[in-house]
């Protein structure tokens, strides 16, 4: 099940990600008054990655960002304005467990026109 997917802008590369409001219903509760959630998300090799969704404390918009892990994960993968990122929650049929995958493609460039995009 893909919940959503992105084209990194310059902020998203280098200080959060903003993401849809919809995705917020795919992530654990907020705990009553907070304005922080945490969850785990596995990247294609199986490595865990924790990332923080916040969102704004005032205001009829809640603007969520990934925060905490976020800059980590974008180092770690090398990506730049212009890659995708797409995050995935995954429920366990046989035990109603909850999972959640991050996956990036890069940005081809071809003589540097946009060709396409590969998985890291």
């Amino acid at each position: 099940m893909e919940n959503f997917w992105k084209i990194l802008r310059k902020t998203d590369a280098k200080k959060r990600l903003s993401v849809p409001i919809s995705f917020l219903r795919s992530l654990p509760p907020f705990k009553l008054g907070s304005h922080a959630v945490t969850f785990e998300a596995t990247d294609e090799k199986g490595e865990a990655w924790a990332f923080q969704c916040s969102i704004r404390k005032r205001g009829q918009y809640p603007k969520p960002v990934l925060t905490r892990g976020w800059v980590a994960f974008v180092k770690s993968k090398k990506l730049q304005v212009g890659d995708k990122v797409r995050f995935m929650k995954h429920k366990n049929r046989a035990t109603a467990a909850i999972s959640y995958k991050v996956r990036v493609e890069k940005e081809i460039k071809v003589f540097g026109a946009i060709f396409g995009y590969a998985r890291i």
